[in-house]
């Protein structure tokens, strides 16, 4: 070994042991600022659910709009309130929202579970008004049922406005804490783990009227080593939003986007599973 190297080695180790520890904090610190300004979204959240241990976490508790990722609580009230396979009647009200929609008839009848996969898949805001209405009998009643369900499962941070996420004169927000705990509750549900895996569907009214369902999850068409399986959301003033979940062998880890420009949206979203989870996607 060479004289200059030999120096160079005594220099490093002087260094080591003579920089305070806190230094190298600040310098470890800044490295992870540095790591998260490639996060644009307003808010975003990695937690390990089986160890209850959170990954990461841009502006968690700061309150964002859920748009269509409401549908996971409206899903979620669902199964838990009606039969799988009992029709229920569209309304006139019900037809009455701007798209994502299937254009629904008043009159027309869809099985539970049918409306439950065009939530899902399609977010089809009048399946979800549909849905609403024959649980509670009205939008209105609905939303009281959503915002108690919301408070009972900790998600103590959110105030729902209507069944589907479109703009509300009223208030309805959440955070994307709330949001994973919300979709770790549904998860639970072993109808809504299976649907919300699926890519396409086919739905038919009771006098069969045809309507086929693609996802808006293009994490599931994007060719990733690992499936990462969720809800979309979006609209102007949300931006583009993302709730779901992934196997890290046994357990499993949700991540949530919120108020991303929608070009990004799964981009930022892969890069905070691989670089905090470390899952190669």
């Amino acid at each position: 070994m060479s004289k200059v190297i030999k120096v160079l080695l005594v220099v490093v180790l002087v260094l080591d042991f003579t920089i305070p520890a806190d230094a190298w904090i600040v310098r470890h610190r800044r490295y992870r600022s540095t790591r998260q300004q490639y996060v644009t979204a307003k808010s975003a959240f990695l937690w390990d659910v089986s160890k209850d241990k959170i990954y990461f976490a841009k502006n968690a508790d700061v309150r964002i709009y859920p748009a269509s990722t409401t549908k996971v609580m409206t899903v979620m009230l669902a199964l838990e309130k009606l039969p799988m396979d009992e029709y229920v009647t569209v309304s006139q009200r019900a037809t009455q929202v701007p798209p994502t929609s299937l254009g629904f008839r008043p009159g027309e009848q869809y099985r539970v579970k049918d409306l439950i996969y065009a939530c899902l898949l399609k977010s089809a805001n009048d399946a979800a008004g549909v849905l609403a209405e024959a649980m509670a009998g009205s939008e209105e009643k609905f939303v009281d049922m959503m915002n108690q369900k919301a408070w009972a499962i900790g998600a103590r941070h959110t105030h729902f406005a209507n069944p589907h996420g479109l703009p509300s004169a009223a208030q309805q927000y959440s955070t994307a804490r709330d949001m994973a705990i919300i979709f770790n509750e549904a998860l639970k549900n072993p109808f809504f783990q299976k649907a919300i895996t699926l890519r396409y569907r086919i739905i038919y009214s009771k006098n069969g009227q045809r309507h086929f369902l693609k996802s808006h999850n293009r994490a599931l068409f994007s060719n990733w080593k690992q499936e990462v399986i969720g809800k979309t959301g979006y609209t102007r003033e949300a931006g583009a939003c993302f709730v779901g979940y992934f196997r890290r062998g046994n357990d499993i880890l949700i991540a949530d986007i919120f108020d991303c420009h929608n070009l990004r949206r799964w981009g930022e979203l892969k890069w905070i599973i691989q670089h905090y989870a470390g899952v190669n996607l």
